[in-house]
């Protein structure tokens, strides 16, 4: 998920390397224009696509009962569902007796509201954290008296981004990172591509593997008619893996740097001499700043805690909350309002805090809702089944394991064309969701796809503010940083197809 908290500001040194990133010229559209673009063709497709039904079976498709059917909606009708189609998309109600999806009126509840609201909630709890400085102050002590264990703290910080990316996405809040990371590695007798690779490829990883992540896991299970605790396993495995073959591969480059200086994949700078001698001391933890990174953790876990279904494990002694958005959402809140009280931000400070995390986090939010819209449109033109019986002729007869590795596929280009993970799961989830039934495999193969597609990416994109703008201010050029990732990009691509046909095998 491409989040959107406000980062710390760079050293001044670092603020002429982010400049020119703001020059003029050619631009890939946002997440917003791809998702209009998008909302127009697939709106012009319902006059086109054949609309079309399944039968359904405790609310899912039944294999082989598709069949056509008769559209009454006319072209007035299908211009006021674009026209309402992100009101929809946010709180529409599906009539059980047409099916149709509109803003009021009675019957199951089809808008992304719960989500939209979850979302509001994380960013007011992100943004309370980070303004109490407890999460920079803590990175900065654990680098301090981890000094002299270089390999160690190499895999320590890494891991620690790397939580951060499984359980909440991080990417924006990665970039006040850069001015504590670039000076400790220079330090530590490595280059600016260690201390970059640490950050952007620590979180990356952990998005790439996300468990419980709200923008990526939560949005598309619940796209997919699932819940977020579906699959977790299978996560939780795939994201201790891949996080130590990063782990591995970045530590092998850096002490390929110390042990060599000329292998360094960046052209030393000017400024790295005087940054490898500065003694700054990182500033103690205060008790407001420990408690709040206790509460910080709590929160995660309690989250991880209440999603998990323990009962369908096997795990008789805990029980099974069954958490979902409006609980989560709360849970926030409170969480949020309590870090700003323990933090000692105050009432105002606190609630303005909230405020701001929640502006901060509305673009995310909103992608939600647009790309819900679409769906809206789709549904109520009779063509998600239509596209769901297309694709189904694609992939069947393929074996579980290669249905796993096709959604894998598939999913990559769309993840380049909307990098926001959270727009591209509630875009693609509806329609690739329903063909595991037919594939005879668990819905939560095809989360686990998806989100691996999306943040094996998001490794790499030009479109992400995160890559671009994190390597602008550790001053390392894109084409090094790609020749850097190649291998592990190819590692991890062999690494992710093993634990999707893992996945479709036991699911």
């Amino acid at each position: 998920m491409t989040t959107h908290a406000a980062p710390a500001a760079p050293e001044p040194d670092t603020l002429s390397a982010a400049a020119p990133t703001r020059k003029k010229g050619p631009h890939f559209p946002s997440a917003f224009t791809v998702l209009a673009i998008v909302t127009l063709v697939v709106w012009a497709l319902t006059f086109v696509v054949p609309a079309g039904h399944y039968d359904t079976k405790d609310g899912r498709p039944v294999p082989g009962s598709y069949h056509t059917v008769e559209l009454t909606t006319g072209f007035w009708g299908r211009l006021k569902d674009l026209f309402l189609a992100p009101v929809n998309g946010l709180y529409g109600v599906t009539d059980p007796h047409t099916g149709l999806t509109a803003p009021g009126g009675s019957g199951d509840f089809f808008g992304a509201a719960g989500v939209f609201l979850f979302v509001l909630a994380v960013g007011a709890f992100i943004t309370v954290t980070l303004r109490t400085g407890a999460l920079t102050t803590g990175v900065a002590r654990l680098a301090e008296r981890l000094r002299r264990h270089r390999t160690v703290l190499l895999v320590v910080l890494l891991t620690l981004f790397s939580l951060g990316g499984t359980t909440y996405g991080m990417a924006e809040e990665t970039l006040g990172f850069y001015a504590l990371m670039i000076p400790l590695a220079l330090k530590l007798g490595y280059d600016r591509m260690t201390g970059a690779a640490v950050i952007v490829v620590g979180a990356g990883i952990g998005t790439l593997a996300s468990t419980v992540n709200p923008f990526a896991t939560g949005v598309a299970s619940d796209s997919a008619g699932i819940g977020t605790g579906d699959g977790i396993m299978l996560r939780l495995l795939m994201w201790a893996v891949l996080t130590a073959l990063a782990a591995a591969y970045v530590v092998r480059y850096a002490n390929r740097v110390h042990q060599d200086p000329s292998r360094s994949l960046v052209t030393p700078k000017p400024e790295d001499e005087e940054l490898r001698t500065q003694g700054a001391t990182a500033e103690p933890l205060t008790v407001r700043q420990r408690i709040v990174l206790a509460v910080f953790a709590a929160t995660f876990l309690f989250m991880i805690f209440a999603v998990i279904p323990w009962a369908d494990l096997g795990v008789t002694f805990l029980p099974t909350l069954g958490w979902y958005f409006p609980e989560l959402a709360a849970l926030f809140i409170v969480a949020a309002v309590a870090v700003g009280l323990f933090a000692g931000l105050g009432e105002k400070g606190t609630t303005e805090a909230v405020v701001a995390g929640a502006g901060d986090f509305i673009g995310a939010a909103m992608i939600i809702m647009l790309a819900r819209g679409v769906t809206v449109i789709m549904n109520n033109a009779s063509i998600t089944d239509t596209i769901l019986n297309s694709l189904h002729s694609v992939v069947s007869g393929t074996s579980s394991g290669l249905f796993a590795v096709l959604m894998f596929l598939v999913n990559l280009p769309l993840a380049f064309l909307v990098p926001s993970s959270s727009g591209h799961a509630a875009l693609a989830m509806p329609v690739l969701a329903p063909l595991a039934d037919f594939a005879g495999v668990s819905r939560a193969v095809v989360v686990t796809a998806y989100q691996s597609a999306s943040g094996w990416i998001n490794l790499i994109t030009p479109t992400s503010a995160v890559v671009m703008g994190g390597l602008a201010l550790a001053k390392v050029r894109y084409d090094r940083y790609l020749r850097f990732m190649a291998p592990l990009m190819g590692i991890l691509l062999v690494a992710v197809a093993g634990f999707l046909a893992l996945g479709a095998a036991i699911g």
